[in-house]
């Protein structure tokens, strides 16, 4: 047994390190060589030829495939570079197509409102229905009531208001019971949230810039003194009038006082003139009205109270008749 095994030995394909090299490169024959000449143990010989069957298994499948995806290649070029040239016909004549009817516009989806949206959207049409709001005052009005910042400016935004309008309305308001300059005006109404323009749309509405054509055989008040029978007045003068009187109802004014009074509260200085010429005070009077208040809450010498007299705005004659109609 022996002398067998030395004889194969000797052979060269008998030896271990050629059937490893075959078993690398060509694992069919290195298995049958290592099953056949029985070299390393039976479970050796078991686990190597199940390795190197797999990667011979692994490495000649995917050959096979890239071969035949190679062959179909080769042949759909060789039929594409044999396509045989088609003879194009001449084209008949296409008719004209007929127009399209143009698309009805869609309808724009209307906006979910919700049920804030359309509570404070109808309170804000009631509200505009018996008086005049700003844009901002009726956002703030109906916060007030509760609605959401969000909830009011949409009420606002959607109510169809015209703000100029409103701001006209507002001002004839103001006029109704109280008298003011053009500015003065202007200002309440911007007070009241509206623009400088709007504000500047509702005093020019209401006629502060035209000319208001007034013809009467009777006096305006008890106090005024009409030198025409037919005379022009403006807004300004109007209301400079007006407020002139409402002072003199309450407290005393020299002539000078009482125009820078007037110009205090934003008249021009020619409707204060206007108002102070024309609201018929008896300066004299005046000035004993004053002296006499001076002295109800305050000690004043001859001298001295017709000093503060002529202070107030008096003219001298007019402040000595008043310490004379007082006592002095």
């Amino acid at each position: 047994m022996d002398n067998n095994r030395k004889i194969y030995e000797k052979t060269w394909f008998m030896r271990t390190w050629f059937m490893l090299v075959v078993l690398v490169f060509f694992a069919p024959v290195g298995i049958f060589l290592i099953w056949k000449y029985q070299r390393f143990g039976k479970t050796a010989r078991l686990v190597v030829s199940i390795i190197f069957g797999l990667v011979f298994l692994i490495i000649i499948i995917p050959g096979d495939d890239n071969d035949a995806i190679q062959t179909d290649k080769t042949q759909n070029e060789v039929v594409d570079t044999q396509v045989t040239p088609i003879s194009t016909a001449t084209p008949e004549p296409t008719s004209t197509p007929e127009p399209t009817a143009t698309p009805e516009p869609t309808a724009t989806p209307i906006p979910t409102l919700t049920l804030g949206q359309r509570n404070a959207l109808s309170m804000a049409e009631s509200y505009l229905d018996y008086t005049a709001f700003s844009h901002d005052g009726l956002v703030e009005q109906l916060e007030f009531e509760g609605y959401s910042h969000e909830e009011a400016v949409y009420a606002a935004d959607n109510c169809g208001a015209d703000w100029n309008e409103q701001a006209a309305t507002k001002a004839k308001d103001y006029l109704d019971y109280s008298s003011f300059s053009r500015d003065g005006l202007i200002e309440q109404l911007k007070f009241e949230g509206f623009t400088s323009s709007q504000a500047t749309y509702g005093a020019d509405t209401v006629g502060y810039e035209e000319i208001s054509t007034i013809t009467t055989n009777e006096p305006i008040s008890e106090t005024t003194v009409i030198s025409d029978d037919s005379f022009n007045l403006t807004m300004g003068q109007q209301n400079a009038l007006s407020t002139a009187e409402s002072y003199l109802d309450y407290t005393a004014f020299s002539h000078d006082g009482l125009i820078e009074q007037l110009e205090f509260e934003g008249f021009s200085n020619e409707e204060a003139v206007y108002a102070a010429d024309n609201c018929g005070a008896d300066w004299n009077e005046q000035a004993a009205i004053c002296a006499k208040a001076y002295l109800d809450y305050s000690s004043f010498s001859r001298t001295g109270l017709i000093e503060q007299l002529e202070f107030e705005g008096f003219t001298s004659s007019q402040a000595t008749y008043g310490a004379d109609a007082i006592g002095y």
